[in-house]
């Protein structure tokens, strides 16, 4: 029997176990969603804006390892997404976004509501397509899906003129995938790995650096065995938060522009780099003259495009970091020291007690720090925690107890404020047993504040914690540390009345000014089971410390600043 393209496009997602889709219907992809309609093997989720339709279905990738799934339309839908397929593509998710095209005849002519997709998706796709015959529907799905979940994640577009989707055919979805000029390398050089393992084994100070890779490799198990029988000291990056849980021994901190002393002082002054599916970026590096300097670098990526491109790489190693992070424990288990590496610890130790991740309380006004390290005693493992990108995420990445990979869900390449309330509407959907707490605020809560609708719609109770100082808070710190206080459009003071806002759209909202009444907010919103809004009045010219200033070395931080 034949079917429309459309149907295939359902039968596909199906086929690919997607239980969930997030989208915006228009007219480009109306057929879709008309088939979408009459079928019953996914939810389809209507969020409020295309973006948050990417965002969320890239927040569901994150928490559940699983393909995401969107769906635009033509045009201004599409353009829209953009943000969430760029959000994706830094930071190396699996999303497969469908989007409806004009007709094939329509095309170039500057229709209504046209766009040139894939033209504007090249820079931030891992892959995309404009589907110019029905017959090739299905085999284009199976490999959106192939290429978006193996070797380096990424998203990947589909763009589907309207009237590929209402014309009729043969629909055979393939069981395999066949792409001649595509082979990601999985396993990993074993003539290079047993170079790296008798660095290891030469090293004095060899030092973890953990990277998001870990992650979406679910190579978290192994990474931590690694470090157990090695007793190498490990540092990680913002979007490693997690993989080493926060009460290891060996797990220094995170690293970077807003890491802590001893995890900067670590990568300063060790003579063995043991990157696994980090990129080296300038958030982590600061001045790369001065970055490791002393240090040979073993570099292990799926992506031989990141080997190399920033730093001298003495050991590369192109593969998927569990399996050669299985084959470094295979070949170096039974030869390695661990005594060795004892005076690095203590050295490393000394660091962290010199100048520990701390903080200054107070019983007069909630500390940010506070706010963030009481909601990890009140849920702790129990919760995944997303963030928008400013003061609160750093603070959130700095001082919560993260247990478990997964658990942290942010935007760490693109920094996309508005990403974490629809990114948390899609953790809760893949992971409707945990508590998902977005911790944002004042300023990036409202680039997508109309998910409260979605959120409500759908009962999907995520809790949205706003860390409240009136100012967009991190360009605010820049303007006072680099700008001479010159304050120029950071004031957020007109605010609307947010307890008011999460109530008139069908949530509940909490105003919170002490201590007391965040306790009770946070109980009583997970209790509630609603979509929450909870402000929180937060000490207003607090700062993220420790900070390398931009272009810095990482042994240059500012440490304290007082005013």
């Amino acid at each position: 029997m034949k079917i429309n393209g459309a149907q295939m496009v359902c039968e596909a997602i199906i086929a690919e176990g997607v239980k969930t889709v997030f989208g915006y219907p228009g007219g480009a992809i109306m057929n879709v969603y008309d088939e979408i309609y009459k079928q019953d093997g996914f939810e389809h989720i209507l969020n409020r804006h295309e973006q948050a339709s990417v965002h969320a279905a890239d927040g569901y990738a994150r928490a559940t390892g699983e393909v995401g799934v969107a769906m635009v339309t033509s045009g201004p839908g599409f353009t829209n997404a953009v943000t969430g397929l760029a959000t994706a593509y830094m930071d190396s998710i699996p999303l497969v976004v469908i989007s409806g095209q004009v007709p094939l005849a329509f095309i170039g002519t500057d229709g209504f509501q046209e766009i040139d997709a894939v033209g504007i998706s090249r820079p931030c796709t891992k892959h995309n397509y404009l589907v110019r015959e029905l017959s090739d529907l299905p085999r284009i799905l199976k490999e959106a899906f192939y290429i978006a979940r193996s070797g380096r994640p990424g998203p990947v577009l589909v763009d589907i003129p309207k009237d590929i989707t209402a014309e009729f055919g043969e629909f055979i979805y393939p069981t395999e995938v066949e792409i001649p000029t595509y082979k990601p390398s999985c396993k990993g050089n074993n003539r290079q790995i047993k170079k790296a393992v008798e660095a290891i084994l030469e090293a004095k100070k060899p030092l973890l650096y953990i990277g998001g890779g870990t992650v979406l490799s679910n190579a978290s198990v192994d990474v931590k065995e690694f470090a157990k029988i090695t007793q190498i000291p490990a540092v990680e990056t913002l979007m490693a938060r997690g993989v080493m849980g926060h009460s290891n021994p060996l797990l220094l901190g995170m690293l970077g522009m807003h890491g802590n002393y001893s995890s900067n002082m670590a990568m300063s002054e060790t003579d063995l780099v043991i990157s696994l599916g980090a990129r080296f970026d300038d958030r982590v590096t600061g001045k790369l003259s001065e970055f490791a300097k002393y240090a040979k670098v073993i570099h292990v990526d799926i992506d031989p495009a990141n080997i190399g491109k920033l730093v001298d790489v003495d050991y590369p190693i192109v593969g998927d970091i569990k399996n050669v992070v299985e084959s470094l424990i295979a070949q170096i288990k039974d030869r390695v020291d661990t005594a060795k590496y004892e005076d690095w610890r203590n050295i490393l130790d000394n660091y962290n007690n010199l100048h520990p991740q701390s903080y200054q309380d107070s019983d007069e006004i909630i500390k940010p720090q506070w706010a963030i390290e009481r909601i990890g005693k009140l849920v702790g493992e129990d919760a995944i925690i997303t963030s928008d990108v400013g003061q609160h995420q750093m603070w959130a990445a700095q001082h919560y107890p993260f247990d478990r990979a997964r658990q942290w869900i942010n935007s760490g390449g693109l920094g996309t404020m508005g990403f974490g309330f629809p990114a948390a509407l899609g953790a809760k959907k893949g992971c409707p047993e945990k508590t998902v707490i977005n911790i944002t605020g004042d300023g990036s809560i409202l680039m997508n504040m109309q998910e409260l609708v979605t959120a409500s719609e759908y009962k999907i109770p995520v809790i949205n914690l706003i860390l409240n100082n009136n100012y967009l808070g991190m360009v605010r710190q820049w303007q006072t540390f680099f700008y001479e206080k010159r304050y120029s459009s950071t004031d957020l003071s007109y605010q609307p009345n947010f307890k008011a806002l999460a109530e008139s759209c069908g949530g509940i909202g909490y105003d919170v000014t002490t201590k007391e009444e965040f306790d009770n907010a946070i109980k009583d919103a997970i209790k509630q089971d609603r979509v929450a809004f909870i402000n929180v009045s937060i000490n207003r010219l607090e700062n993220v410390l420790p900070m390398v200033p931009a272009g810095g070395a990482l042994y240059n931080m500012i440490l304290e600043h007082k005013d």
